[in-house]
């Protein structure tokens, strides 16, 4: 029988297999055409707007603390003003409407069996999270259960990914990190500038303070070289991720994990197809990702 030997290993590999399926909601026309179809117009309305909408009618300052890595002024030319466009009703049922045509897309070859089973698995691992301390992870569990299983399997996989982004929001600020810093240094690590900083809303110029700031704090050598500190640290911040969202999985138990593994699989395979290999997500380049020139969007 699997064990769970390898905790942190084993929940980041769950993630790279639950994130591509929460991640349709960023990267298929139909859901982009399901928030249209609402009035949330514009990619980033329906971003800001889907992300946020299990929050309520909310400002922008709670979105600003909550998604973290985005530029302030960004968020606020999103919010509020999306909710005179789409109440957070109108923008939930959009948003799991898309995903659910999307994720209809990418499965129909398999049996309703496998899926039922994996949304059934996937929803129990969600319905273990731990809500103290994770804003976004608690809100979507809150939600109503889904009556069909792509439903539930989409609203699972995407409370287990908000979840897991508040440990890993946590894990940052513990490093003293303000969020412009964090994005130009993982630029220089192992994502793209090009994608991030537009996709993020910071300008040139707070782009150039923040990469000065971590010269000052020793985070970035004097010609922008990632520390050794600095590659330490945020090797420790992977891990402390690793560790907060490792409960589900736990609960869920070993077997019935690797089982979950299995079935999730297939789909996450179909729907990474759609994930630009330089998308800002965090996940590992994926064989068959697509083009590196889409807009750059996501979490």
């Amino acid at each position: 029988m699997p064990a769970l030997d390898d905790e942190p290993g084993l929940t980041r590999t769950m993630w790279t297999h639950f994130e591509p399926v929460h991640a349709v909601t960023y990267f298929h026309p139909r859901a982009r055409a399901a928030y249209e179809a609402v009035g949330l117009r514009g990619y980033w309305r329906g971003y800001f707007a889907g992300r946020a909408a299990p929050l309520g009618a909310v400002p922008a300052a709670p979105v600003v603390a909550a998604f973290f890595s985005f530029a302030p002024g960004m968020v606020a030319r999103a919010l509020p003003s999306v909710w005179r466009l789409a109440t957070p009703e109108e923008t939930l049922r959009a948003r799991l409407t898309g995903a659910v045509q999307a994720l209809a897309e990418f499965t129909y070859e398999l049996p309703e069996s496998h899926l039922v089973e994996a949304a059934e698995l996937l929803e129990e691992a969600a319905g273990r999270v731990e809500p103290a301390g994770r804003v976004l992870g608690a809100v979507n569990a809150a939600l109503p259960r889904g009556e069909y299983p792509l439903a539930r399997l989409w609203q699972a996989a995407t409370t287990l990914r908000e979840h897991r982004g508040d440990g890993h929001v946590a894990a940052l600020v513990a490093t003293g990190l303000d969020p412009a810093e964090v994005v130009a240094w993982r630029c220089r690590v192992d994502q793209y500038r090009e994608f991030h900083q537009p996709a993020r809303g910071w300008t040139d110029e707070e782009w150039a303070v923040a990469e000065d700031r971590l010269v000052d704090r020793g985070w970035l050598t004097a010609d922008h070289r990632p520390t050794e500190h600095a590659t330490a640290t945020f090797r420790a911040v992977e891990e402390a991720t690793d560790r907060a969202a490792a409960g589900p999985w736990r609960a869920l138990g070993a077997e019935r994990t690797h089982r979950l593994r299995e079935l999730l699989e297939p789909i996450a395979t179909r729907c990474r197809t759609i994930i630009p290999a330089r998308a800002p997500i965090g996940l590992p380049a994926q064989r068959g990702a697509a083009d590196a020139d889409a807009p750059a969007r996501a979490r």
